[in-house]
């Protein structure tokens, strides 16, 4: 596990990767913004799982693969630059959608959508190797130590993604006024994640 002394650096940590602007945070705000807290609250739930596969999975990188993993990770990268792209040009389509159609719409927020976001999010998959490799792997040789620190890791980044749901579903009137230039903000947002990807 992780060494007393070192809670308040990886607390620090998650809270900074998992509160900033990502595509799970970005589009958990859209989903609660456009269709409110039950859709937004079922593709959480899609995140959270995602999330603990990501998870689970760097614990395995970490451990029997290690820095041979490096070299898939800009394939990665292009693959989530891509769905955030496609994400992108969601939100610009709605942006320009009537807000009833929007409403009408009950099929918004999918825990499969949730899954997807997840599992094509580098931004995680990154944060979840960074975490084990420097708060777990150097203080625990043993599997099920680490292994327990990659079951930690999926109760970070999601509970922050409850804040930007939250934040969409108080804004949501708001957003009824605006819907055009909120939608068209995101989808800018999403694609400067993705350019990001590339500067990696």
């Amino acid at each position: 596990m992780i060494p007393i002394e070192l809670i308040p650096s990886f607390l620090f940590y998650a809270f900074i990767s998992g509160i900033t602007p990502g595509p799970a945070n970005l589009s958990s705000l859209s989903v609660a913004l456009s269709y409110g807290k039950k859709s937004a609250i079922r593709q959480w739930y899609g995140i959270f799982t995602g999330y603990t596969i990501v998870s689970i999975g760097s614990v395995f990188v970490c451990y029997f693969i290690g820095t041979a993993f490096e070299k898939y990770v800009r394939t990665l990268s292009f693959i989530g630059l891509l769905y955030m792209v496609w994400l992108a040009f969601k939100q610009f389509k709605e942006a320009f959608t009537p807000q009833e159609s929007l409403e009408n719409d009950a099929g918004k927020g999918k825990f499969t959508t949730g899954i997807l976001i997840q599992l094509t999010n580098v931004k995680i998959m990154i944060y979840c190797i960074t975490a084990i490799s420097i708060y777990s792997l150097p203080y625990n040789k043993d599997f099920f130590s680490i292994f327990l620190c990659g079951l930690i890791l999926p109760l970070t980044g999601p509970i922050c993604n409850l804040a930007w749901i939250c934040a969409g579903v108080f804004l949501r009137k708001i957003f009824g006024k605006y819907s055009k230039s909120i939608n068209i903000l995101m989808g800018l947002s999403l694609l400067f994640c993705a350019a990001s990807i590339i500067m990696i």
